[in-house]
């Protein structure tokens, strides 16, 4: 027997480790069944379970789950990312709050570290998805600084450098000081901050009384200015372009240069030019090929090329310096209150400064290319289809991507450098020792790079280097390309793009077929969630709160292409509540002893009802398997709950309650039979349906009601049901009783009527057909709607209270009570009255026309000489209502 209530908690701790058991996740590289590959975008081991990992994991488990059960060979492989700068700023955190710094033990002392912190809380991730329900091949499951994926890393990069695609360079980055590294442009958040506009005088070389106002909110980088901008069309300093002037505290001249970049209503309208520290600054210096002088070091401190008394200075104790000399020289004219953006890494804590470094680089350019071929040719395509704007739009306009990162830990980038400064890439110590015996024509003491790889350069390899490249594994050449990559729109670039140019260079094809990109998870006003707006909805409280196929439910019910979720507890409370229903229906069941049989064909039905009910399955199964193939889940979702709600709570087993609730002779013994078996029959391919969503009560119910119950839900054939199983006859029927009964309860509802109160009903005007339905249905309207009697009539008693149409005709409703009024019901039939006059007037006007009945297309006349018609009958039969009433 079934327990009273559903405790998700139970059953969910009982179930996830029969799943695995069961030998369902694992993928079979042997089996002769159509592979189905979904790479598992793999969260950080320094991360915690969030809205978004809910999100994307329940949609990628969906249609791992319908496409297992479509009899697909289903790789969904697992895996981590080592996360550089994270997992860095992680453990240089904990070994800072036991007095140590992570500078005086070293590097390979620190990375003994990272490793040992991986392997205690690094993939605590991982066991928070598992709450999830998830089934992945956990098997399989990968980390990027793996053997087998260095290996794949250090190829990739050994082969790009000799392809001319990894050079050394030495450009402008944004440069953490804190972290000591260079970081990705991506990775730069701009934040509003409440600064300063310091307006500086710098004297002309030619007239020293003659100033130029610059206006900067970084005063400590005029120490490094090689020229003053300002625009070629403002008259304000068209006598000035080609001049030189004498920058303050340094002494240097430097030329007053004009270029379209300035905007002459910002400052001053004269821009100081700082081409070492300012990327917009660098562009202007390349155009007129000014000097490029760096003052700053990777400390954020004040360099050498300045003079001493600035030296060693940090760089805000150096802007404050720098301001109070300027007073002094009497060289300040004035400083503004000034809010601009300022631009931090999203891990970092403090400014970024921009430095020019020596760095590798990617030559993404070229790369891009193919990539950007590939989609506008269909190869890879994006859902929702506008995303591929967003792809095309970086990728039309990308950089050289910076691939080096000033951290210990990473991928070590394998290039070692000679006495002379001669670069040796190669894949081991060994083979670049060789080259360079080579080179230089005898053994030479070589250094290795110390820097690390960009985490996402092993993130990009990701859809070929888990299946065991470069070496020709049969997964490679069976799982690659994947079908499906489900990903969130703000890695598009940082991720999707990067693996669509190294799935096609190294793989010569696309990594995925298809990019799905959902939507972004809110808080209930639609606001990002973050902790600084203590918003943050926790997903495993919601689980311990609601159950997982609560959360799951919600989650797939708000993923509607192109628009992110406004997620509020009360869906997954409301969604528990239709786990609650989905049990007390099965507790129905089994009360009347409603069992599974294979022996039973719903196609033999003989009961109207059953034959309906039967075709309603048949409907839902295909619609929710198009939903879901098409990643439609919302739709799905909505289709399943319906069915479930509606078709077959609300409707089916209050059809078929006096069936199995009364006692019938042996010859009436039959349809009894029939319709257990039916009820079981279609709560079976209901759980079906409701897995790949709500997997845990699908699987529990599946137990005792399964006609192979012995089996597990999650391995069993996805329903395909034949379409000859829909009777359009008992279709028609039965949703008319609904309606009917629907329309019935409705006037009750409306009339505040009281359940005690049990009126007549009276049909005027019905037809043949109609009344032959009543009649056949008599019982069950009674019954359902709380009617004492039902009558044909042209003729109307005292009492009338309420009117409804119904096709051609009338329902009444008459007591003989004065119990109840019907001055709502009266207002009512008015309003629809106006309001259809209104119509038919509109539509009158339209076909009166002779512009309209010229031009317009002999269908679009017709459907609205179809509407006026229409539109005239219900008026007619409301005034008929009306009369009634009155």
């Amino acid at each position: 027997m079934l327990e009273k209530t559903y405790s998700p908690a139970d059953v969910e701790s009982r179930l996830y480790p029969l799943w695995e058991k069961s030998n369902t996740f694992p993928c079979n590289p042997d089996s002769k069944a159509l592979p189905c590959t979904i790479m598992m975008p793999p969260p950080n081991i320094t991360g915690k379970l969030h809205m978004g990992h809910a999100l994307t994991m329940t949609v990628q488990d969906i249609l791992v789950r319908y496409y297992r059960m479509m009899g697909r060979d289903v790789l969904w492989l697992p895996g981590t990312d080592h996360a550089g700068i994270a997992t860095q700023i992680v453990v240089e955190r904990n070994l800072s709050m036991q007095g140590v710094n992570h500078r005086d033990i070293g590097r390979k002392a620190f990375l003994d570290k990272v490793w040992e912190w991986k392997a205690l809380s690094g993939e605590r991730i991982i066991k928070q998805l598992r709450c999830l329900g998830i089934t992945p091949d956990w098997e399989r499951k990968r980390f990027t600084m793996d053997k087998v994926l260095s290996r794949a890393v250090i190829k990739a990069f050994v082969h790009l450098y000799n392809k001319g695609l990894i050079y050394r360079d030495k450009r402008l980055v944004n440069w953490d000081p804190q972290m000591g590294t260079a970081i990705s442009d991506l990775e730069v958040e701009q934040k509003e901050v409440d600064g300063s506009l310091w307006y500086f005088r710098y004297p002309l070389e030619n007239n020293a009384r003659r100033f130029i106002v610059v206006a900067t909110t970084r005063p400590e980088t005029m120490l490094g200015d090689t020229a003053i901008a300002v625009n070629p069309d403002d008259k304000r300093y068209k006598d000035m372009i080609g001049q030189y002037a004498i920058l303050p505290l340094v002494g240097r001249r430097i030329p007053i240069v004009a270029d379209n970049y300035v905007d002459p209503s910002n400052g001053s309208g004269a821009v100081k030019i700082t081409p070492a520290h300012d990327f917009n600054d660098l562009k202007v210096s390349k155009r007129h090929n000014l000097e490029i002088i760096n003052i700053m070091d990777t400390r954020g401190h004040i360099g050498d090329n300045v003079p001493d008394k600035y030296r060693g200075l940090d760089r805000f104790v150096a802007r404050k310096v720098v301001v109070a000399d300027m007073e002094s020289a009497g060289l300040l004219e004035k400083i503004e209150p000034y809010c601009h953006a300022v631009p931090y890494g999203d891990r970092g804590c403090v400014p970024l400064e921009p430095l020019l470094t020596d760095q590798w680089y990617c030559d993404a350019l070229s790369l891009a290319k193919p990539a950007i071929e590939a989609v506008k040719k269909g190869n890879t395509v994006f859902v929702p289809k506008n995303w591929e704007n967003t792809y095309f739009e970086w990728m039309k306009n990308i950089e050289p991507w910076c691939i080096s990162r000033q951290l210990w830990w990473g991928h070590q980038i394998p290039a070692w450098y000679g006495p002379d400064g001669e670069i040796f890439v190669a894949e081991s110590e060994e083979i670049a020792t060789i080259a360079a015996k080579q080179h230089y024509g005898q053994a030479v003491e070589l250094i290795r790079e110390k820097d690390v790889l960009d985490t996402w350069f092993s993130s990009a390899l990701w859809p070929f280097s888990t299946l065991g490249w470069p070496d020709k594994t049969l997964e490679l050449k069976r799982y690659y390309p994947s079908d499906i990559l489900v990903t969130g729109f703000d890695i598009i670039f940082f991720w999707v793009a990067r693996m669509m140019m190294m799935g096609l260079h190294f793989m010569n094809e696309v990594p995925f077929h298809t990019v799905y990109v959902h939507a972004l998870v809110r808080d209930p006003r639609g606001k990002k969630m973050s902790k600084s707006k203590n918003n943050v909805i926790d997903p495993i409280d919601l689980i311990n709160e609601y159950g997982t196929d609560a959360l799951r439910f919600t989650l797939a019910s708000m993923t509607v292409q192109g628009y992110d979720i406004k997620l509020d507890e009360g869906r997954v409370k409301a969604y528990r509540s239709f786990a609650t229903k989905i049990w007390n229906a099965a507790r129905f069941c089994e009360l009347h002893a409603c069992k599974a049989s294979s022996y039973f064909d719903p196609s033999k039905c003989i009961e109207t009802v059953n034959r309906w009910i039967v075709g309603e399955v048949a409907k839902t199964a295909e619609l929710v398997g198009a939903a879901l193939h098409a990643c439609k889940f919302n739709e799905a979702a909505s289709m399943i709950y319906q069915f479930f709600w509606g078709t077959f709570c609300n409707w089916y087993i209050e059809f078929t309650k006096p069936i199995l609730q009364t006692v019938y002779d042996s010859a009436e013994q039959i349809v009894v039979t029939e319709t257990r078996q039916t009820m079981a029959w279609t709560l079976n391919r209901a759980l079906h349906l409701l897995h790949p969503i709500m997997p845990y009560i699908s699987e529990e119910l599946w137990a005792s009601f399964g006609e192979e119950s012995d089996q597990l839900l999650i391995s069993r054939p996805w329903p395909c049901l034949s379409k000859d199983l829909i009777d359009p006859s008992a279709s028609i029927e039965i949703d008319w009783l609904a309606r009917f009964i629907s329309e019935v309860r409705s006037m009750r509802s409306e009339m505040h009527m009281l359940h005690s109160v049990k009126p007549d009903l009276l049909l005027v005007g019905a037809n043949n057909r109609t009344i032959a339905l009543v009649k056949k249905y008599n019982n069950l309207i009674s019954y359902l709607s709380r009617i004492s009697s039902i009558k044909t009539s042209s003729t109307v008693n005292n009492g009338v209270i309420a009117c409804r149409i119904i096709d051609e005709a009338n329902i009444i409703l008459s007591v003989t009570e004065k119990s109840s009024n019907n001055s709502y019901e009266r207002l009512r039939l008015n309003k629809e009255i106006t309001k259809l006059e209104c119509d038919i007037a509109k539509i009158n006007k339209k076909l009166e026309n002779q512009g309209f009945l010229t031009k317009a297309p002999a269908t679009l006349i017709q459907n609205n000489k179809d509407r006026l018609l229409e539109a005239q009958k219900r008026r007619n039969r409301l005034l008929v209502a009306l009369k009634c009433l009155n």
